[in-house]
């Protein structure tokens, strides 16, 4: 139990970095450990109101790190559908320990004090969007950094049907894993015998997994920029069309 706690305490420490991360992850001694990690950030993450912690970045890690042990370290090729059920299975029941947060605590939660642990303006934003998008929140914001911690506390605050929001539940948390993991997992494959022709036969994308990082969550954010870009224009021109000639 002593080594399995020391792993977790090295993969903690080398959580925001993300070349020592891979290394670390990358190692079969530790596959336990990171088995823990993943599952606990992905509940975390989506169930306890701590949106501070890497999501989507990690997944794809995980992915391209999972790619690393199954072809080239000869570990089991059942690692990978593994990894995809306990995920998709912590992501979801993360999302209803969100959900039942919120229905418990009810409208009382809008009202709670700004904190280190928790941040006020996120959960609004999530209502917002919520106002806006419906029950298909629960599936769009799940590639949403923030707000995806909070729109199962919206949902749960706002009595949201439970059999309609287990379905969106299910299609988000499964979508979302799937996503990222195998995005990382195909990576390796599909980009080195690409690019290798252009930056040289010793490129290696697992060297630039930082660069990759920035391109997911730039992708992740899109959607949260895109609809505040339109509800700003449709604010704008609502303005316009009211104002007297």
């Amino acid at each position: 139990m002593g080594g399995l706690f020391d792993q977790l305490r090295q993969l903690a420490l080398a959580l925001f970095d993300s070349q020592e991360l891979m290394h670390t992850l990358g190692r079969p001694e530790f596959l336990v450990a990171t088995f823990v990690m993943l599952t606990a950030i992905v509940f975390i993450e989506t169930g306890l109101l701590f949106p501070f912690l890497p999501g989507d970045s990690l997944l794809v890690t995980a992915g391209l790190v999972f790619h690393n042990l199954i072809t080239v370290q000869d570990c089991s090729p059942w690692l990978l559908p593994l990894l995809l059920v306990v995920l998709c299975t912590s992501a979801v029941v993360g999302e209803c320990l969100g959900y039942y947060i919120g229905a418990k605590a009810g409208p009382r939660i809008f009202n709670r004090e700004k904190s280190f642990f928790f941040r006020k303006d996120h959960l609004l934003a999530a209502q917002r969007y919520y106002e806006r998008h419906g029950g298909k929140t629960i599936v769009v914001a799940r590639f949403m950094p923030l707000i995806r911690t909070f729109a199962p506390v919206v949902a749960g605050a706002g009595k949201m049907n439970y059999r309609r929001f287990m379905a969106y539940n299910l299609a988000g948390g499964v979508g979302w894993v799937g996503s990222m993991v195998l995005l990382g997992f195909v990576l390796t494959p599909l980009l080195n015998p690409a690019l290798r022709p252009l930056l040289g036969d010793g490129f290696k994308v697992e060297r630039h997994i930082e660069k990759v990082i920035v391109l997911v969550v730039l992708v992740s954010v899109a959607p949260a920029v895109l609809a505040w870009a339109k509800h700003k224009l449709f604010k704008r021109k609502s303005i316009t069309s009211s104002t007297p000639v």
